[in-house]
């Protein structure tokens, strides 16, 4: 059984911006309140890595963001590339029914008669729907993230369950 993760990936600083010491950030998350002033983060998947926001601006698709302790654009630079995590225990609760994609990565896939699909390893944001790419017996397999399609969804045990839908799986 796959363990749930600890971290979460809540964005990506792209490149440094201007001289003061601000980073370019794209956002991973669906949590306004992770750039706001105050808010810890973490460049790496540990506890000793925590920087603080200082300050954070919408700029287009991204954010604009500035932490305590980084003083110019050389400091700014040296993080271009790399993600900010939050402890996965932060993530606030979701209405029955909804998760978050880290709490289904990683979750063992079946069919209702049984038969193992694979693990689930991506979930992908479309227009009309998420769909979950899995990785099993059969190689990859995707699957629409659709009530008619879901059967059921069971996090505290790590398995999703989906119905039979011609051309999903192989006979």
């Amino acid at each position: 059984m796959n363990a749930q993760p600890r971290w979460i990936a809540v964005g990506r600083i792209t490149r440094a911006h201007g001289v003061k010491g601000e980073v370019a950030v794209l956002p991973l998350s669906e949590v306004s309140s992770r750039f706001e002033p105050g808010s810890r983060l973490f460049l790496d998947q540990d506890d000793h890595s925590a920087i603080t926001v200082s300050g954070s601006r919408r700029d287009r698709q991204r954010l604009l963001v500035s932490f305590e302790g980084l003083p110019d654009r050389d400091a700014a630079e040296a993080l271009a590339g790399r993600y900010l995590f939050v402890p996965a225990s932060s993530a606030p609760e979701l209405p029955e029914g909804e998760f978050w994609s880290h709490q289904l990565v990683g979750c063992d896939v079946v069919m209702e008669d049984g038969r193992p699909v694979g693990t689930l390893r991506e979930v992908i944001a479309t227009q009309a729907n998420d769909v979950w790419a899995t990785e099993g017996p059969q190689g990859e397999i995707l699957i629409p993230a659709l009530k008619d399609v879901v059967a059921s969804v069971d996090v505290g045990a790590r398995r999703i369950v989906v119905r039979e839908v011609p051309g999903l799986t192989a006979p």
